[in-house]
């Protein structure tokens, strides 16, 4: 009997390199010779060379494509011809397996029981189209491979229907490759299992045979495998961040990053192949009597035949360079797919538009950005076949490009993709909606060079604006647009929006020009809300709309005209708190946002205790207001459950009132909160001072970036108050996992110096760390 534990130890040999490090292909090669020599030796151990009838080893799966990746169980199947000693071998086969903890999935089977289990299971049947000899009987395994292919050949185009179910289910449950911050190399959309779709399709002689492309695809998603596998000694088909800047390194490239492009490239050419091979092999739907399916007009040069969208008899790409949009647009209004002849057609064909665009092909774009959801394919067709670059050559910066933060879940071109289908909702809130598209899909191409990408991408916008026809100061609103993309929703999030001057600074920015504070409105929406989920908020959306509605005002002539200092609520609630000389609770609820509006007596501290409260009732705060009257102070504070419902008034106000008289731990209940929830910080902590942001010549804002933790801004507001700075209002922006707070402070004593500043940075620094 074969000892498994020789061939775990020499497999253990192998991934460590003792006799020199082997590439991931090399590896690979080597651990199918090991396997190979191993089952050989234990299948003749086994009997399996002089068994009568005759028996025989075959193996399927990675060993089977002599593509096997470290900790890969093995798939073998041991054929026979009714021999009656069969059970004998295979467990003198079997076990030695089992007892060094290797992976195996077996059968034992006539060629006759394989094929009827591969007639009713749809694995089995592609699996056995991989089938290999690895001992015994040759000719046996030989008969069931092209038994098996012929049956696959014979029914494959019937079992369409459940190969593509099957194929979306596990496309639902596993995510897609090349959008995907930890991807699954294997069953993920695009990986290693779509691959082998394509495979036993063109098995089948449904389609070609991959080509070189795909093939080398392929390759690389088996040397990340490989690698992964060997840097965890273990079975593992995710890739998650760690991992990945070691693969990387092994693989030769830059850092994760380039890694996770090439991925998402890979990931992308695959899944696309996938999505053509199971549309081109289902039969268009028939007319009534069993006619050629109709062709139903669509546009100009358009039509709809079957289930595809596809060019009219006359239609003729060559002389007609606004074609090539009015199918993508029609394609995305319809959602249906653009069939692979089509566009074969026009990349062989169409011309390239030539500055500035003929007006039917900009109005086509538009419509074509307006379309909604179905942008997204339509996007993804004519990228895969190189049509998308000949209409935006500058995508090639941004083109499967990896978002450095965590709160974005696409890539940096799905993701001003996504802006636009986000924007197409919008076009009714705007006077210029075809520049809010154009903006959207743009707003973001400066990333992917070494430069701000606000600034640069102004730059590319304001060529591609004016290549696509746009007038020079319609062009100039599409590049003011980019370059401020990201003002209101860093304005309204971490500045004093009731603050005059805040209001002037924006205005001023933009030039006073009201059509582009709207488009930027309708932008700085489409943009949160393309960018992942919890990014766009009802507190977001109120704070903008307060931003935007005072920037109107100005605009329009009215002046600003700041809040009152406080509501008649608040300033009972402070009457009721100078009167009991105790801190007062007041909650009220629109949809998901909380105002927590908490008053003390004057001299009593305010921010520390009510943000300490709120954080031990897991209430996340999103903004914070303070403001003195009448010998009291009162905070209000905008913020929503982290989870579950809202917390009891009566204990709330019980908490906040021993709080302030300083008999409730805080400190303490904070941290075992934050031990319980085990958090860990991963930003790196910046503070950003800025001089010129708020009114009056003693007040500055302190912008504090860090990672978001329990208790950060009780923490925050604790350091404040040991340096003796009082804070006049503050913002607090939750991004993910990150924090931009932002405080406009003023010494209790002294002036505004360097050695205060100092104090403060430190003090925040380590209140953060």
């Amino acid at each position: 009997m074969a000892d498994g534990g020789e061939l775990v130890k020499a497999t253990e040999r192998l991934l460590e390199g003792r006799h020199g490090r082997l590439g991931a292909s090399a590896l690979r090669a080597a651990l199918v010779d090991l396997y190979e020599f191993w089952l050989g030796k234990g299948a003749a151990a086994a009997g399996v060379d002089t068994a009568e009838p005759g028996v025989a080893l075959a193996a399927v799966g990675g060993l089977g494509r002599s593509e096997l990746v470290p900790f890969s169980d093995l798939d073998l199947l041991l054929l026979h011809n009714g021999n009656s000693k069969v059970g004998e071998i295979a467990d003198a086969i079997w076990y030695p397996l089992w007892d060094a903890k290797i992976g195996l999935d077996h059968s034992v089977r006539t060629p006759g029981e394989a094929l009827k289990v591969a007639s009713e299971d749809l694995r089995t049947a592609m699996g056995l189209l991989d089938i290999r000899p690895i001992a015994g009987d040759a000719e046996i395994t030989a008969r069931l491979a092209a038994a098996a292919r012929d049956q696959w050949r014979r029914t494959a185009r019937k079992r369409l229907g459940e190969l593509s179910d099957a194929v979306r289910q596990r496309w639902a449950r596993s995510g897609e490759i090349a959008q995907s911050a930890e991807p699954d190399l294997k069953h993920g959309r695009g990986g290693l299992r779509d691959f082998a779709i394509l495979e036993a399709l063109a098995a089948a002689q449904l389609t070609a045979r991959p080509g070189e492309e795909l093939l080398a695809a392929k390759s690389l998603l088996l040397d990340v495998r490989t690698e992964l596998r060997r840097e965890l000694r273990r079975e593992r088909d995710i890739l998650s961040a760690p991992e990945a800047e070691t693969v990387a390194g092994e693989l030769g490239f830059g850092d994760r990053f380039t890694l996770a492009r090439k991925l998402s490239g890979v990931g992308r050419t695959i899944a696309y192949a996938v999505d053509v091979a199971l549309r081109s092999t289902v039969e268009p739907p028939k007319a009534r009597f069993g006619r050629r399916p109709v062709r139903t007009p669509l546009d100009e040069g358009v039509v709809l035949h079957g289930n595809e969208v596809a060019l009219a008899r006359d239609a003729v790409p060559a002389k007609d360079p606004a074609l090539l949009l009015r199918v993508a647009a029609a394609s995305a209004r319809i959602r249906k797919p653009i069939s692979h002849g089509t566009l074969r057609a026009l990349a062989e064909t169409a011309p390239e538009l030539r500055a500035p665009w003929p007006a039917d092909a900009l109005k086509a774009l538009v419509e074509l950005l307006g379309a909604g959801e179905g942008l997204v394919d339509a996007v993804e067709a004519l990228d895969r076949t190189g049509l998308w670059a000949r209409l935006f050559p500058e995508w090639g910066a941004v083109r499967d490009l990896p978002p450095r933060s965590p709160v974005h879940s696409w890539t940096v071109d799905r993701h001003l993709v996504r802006a636009a289908v986000e924007a197409s909702k919008l076009t009714t809130t705007v006077s210029r909606p075809d520049l809010l598209l154009i903006g959207a899909l743009l707003h973001d191409i400066g990333k992917g060079r070494d430069a701000d990408h606000s600034e640069l991408g102004a730059k590319i916008s304001a060529q591609v604006a004016a290549r696509l026809g746009l007038s020079p100061a319609d062009s100039a609103l599409v590049s003011a647009m980019v370059r401020h993309h990201l003002l209101l929703p860093h304005t309204a999030t971490r500045r004093d929006i009731s603050d005059p001057a805040t209001i002037q600074r924006v205005t001023k920015t933009l030039d006073d020009n009201l059509v582009l504070l709207e488009l930027l409105h309708a932008l700085t929406t489409a943009d949160s809300l393309a960018t992942g989920p919890g990014v766009w908020t009802d507190w977001k959306a109120r704070l903008l709309a307060e931003l935007v509605s005072g920037c109107e005002e100005a605009l329009h002539g009215k002046g600003f005209v700041p809040p009152e200092p406080m509501g008649a609520e608040q300033r009972e609630l402070v009457a009721e708190a100078v009167a009991s000389g105790r801190g007062e609770v007041r909650i009220t609820a629109a949809g998901k946002v909380v105002t927590v509006v908490l008053a003390v007596p004057a001299r009593a501290e305010l921010l520390a205790p009510a943000a300490g409260v709120l954080a031990l009732n897991s209430l996340e705060v999103h903004a914070a207001v303070l403001r003195g009257h009448d010998g009291g102070r009162a905070g209000v504070f905008t913020a929503s459950p982290k989870f579950g419902s809202l917390p009891d008034v009566t204990l709330l106000r019980e908490q906040f009132a021993r709080a302030v008289a300083g008999t409730l731990p805080l400190t303490q209940r904070l941290a075992a909160k934050e031990r319980d929830y085990g958090e860990t910080l991963t930003a790196n902590v910046k503070v950003i001072w800025f001089d010129d942001e708020t009114s009056g010549h003693d007040t500055v804002v302190v912008e504090l970036r860090a990672a978001n933790r329990i208790g950060l801004l009780y923490r925050v507001a604790g350091a404040l108050r040991r340096c003796e700075a009082e804070v006049r209002w503050a913002k607090v922006a939750t991004l993910g996992g990150a924090v931009v707070d932002s405080f406009a402070i003023a010494p209790r004593t002294g002036r505004v110096d360097q050695a205060w500043r100092s104090k403060i940075e430190a003090a925040l620094l380590a209140a953060a760390s």
